[in-house]
C-alpha cells in the first residue's frame, strides 16, 4: 500500500513516513502542491495526504486539479488541516476530498482514517453478491455468466472481468486507472484498451450500444455501472 504525504513540514514528514511505514504503508513526500502534482503523474499512490497550508499553491487548489486531472481524479484525498481552518474544511470536502484531520492527531486515528478512506473507495474491497440484477441485465458471479431478458450473452474471460469490476462499485464512478488497478494482474492484458472492451460490452449487453443503460460513460473521468437502468 502507498500514500503520497504533500506537506512542507519536514518533521511531520518524517514521523508520518515512520508510522505508516511500520503498518505496512510506504509513504513518499512531496514539500509543495507542484512538486505533489508531479509526483502523482509519475507513480500513483493508493491515497493523498494534503495539507491545507502549502506555500505558494494552497491545499484547495491541488485538491482542485487532482479532480479535474482524469487519471487521477477518483485518487482518495484526505485533508490535513490546522485547527479553526472549518470553512478550508468544508471547502475542501466540497472539491472532493474524502476525509479531514485536524493537527495535530493520534498516529493511531490517522491510520484508522486512511484505513476506512481506502475502505469505501476501493472497488475491490467490497465483495460482490452471489448474482445482480439490473433492469433486463443479470450477473452471476460465481457462474460467470452474464444474461439479458434471459438469454445468455457469451463474454470472453478479460470481458467478463472488466464487467464485474465496474459492477462491484455500482453507482459509483471508476477512473480507467482505478479499473487498470482492480484488474491487477491482467492490466497488461488491456494495455489501455479500456475505451474498446467497453465498447465491446455494450455491443453485446446493450439494446442500443449508443445509448446506454448499464455502462455509462462520465465524460472527462471514466466509467459508471449503474444501480437501476433507465
Amino acid at each position: 500500500m502507498s500514500a503520497l504525504l504533500i506537506d512542507d513540514d519536514a518533521r511531520l514528514g518524517a514521523l508520518v513516513t515512520e508510522y505508516l511505514g511500520k503498518h505496512d504503508i510506504d509513504v513518499a513526500v512531496a514539500a509543495d502542491g507542484p512538486r505533489g502534482l508531479s509526483a502523482l503523474t509519475k507513480h500513483r499512490p493508493e491515497l493523498v495526504l494534503l495539507d491545507l497550508m502549502l506555500p505558494g499553491m494552497d491545499g484547495l487548489e491541488v485538491c482542485r486539479r487532482i479532480r479535474a486531472t482524469p487519471d487521477l481524479s477518483g485518487l482518495p484525498i484526505i485533508m490535513l488541516t490546522a485547527k479553526g481552518e472549518d470553512v478550508d474544511k468544508v471547502v475542501g470536502l466540497e472539491l472532493g476530498a474524502d476525509d479531514y484531520l485536524a493537527k495535530p492527531f493520534n498516529p493511531r486515528e490517522l491510520v484508522a482514517r486512511v484505513r476506512a478512506v481506502l475502505r469505501r473507495t476501493s472497488p475491490a474491497t467490497t465483495p460482490p453478491p452471489p448474482k445482480l440484477r439490473v433492469g433486463r441485465l443479470e450477473i452471476d458471479f460465481a457462474a460467470r455468466e452474464v444474461t439479458v431478458s434471459g438469454k445468455r450473452r457469451v463474454l470472453t474471460h478479460h470481458e467478463f472481468e472488466l464487467l464485474a469490476t465496474l459492477a462491484r462499485a455500482a453507482g459509483r464512478v471508476l477512473t480507467r486507472e482505478q479499473i487498470l488497478d482492480a484488474l491487477k494482474g491482467q492490466a497488461e492484458a488491456f494495455d489501455r484498451s479500456i475505451d474498446v472492451h467497453i465498447a465491446k460490452l455494450r455491443a453485446k449487453l446493450e439494446a442500443d450500444p449508443k445509448e446506454p443503460r448499464y455502462i455509462k460513460t462520465v465524460r472527462g473521468i471514466g466509467y459508471m455501472f449503474a444501480r437501476e437502468a433507465d
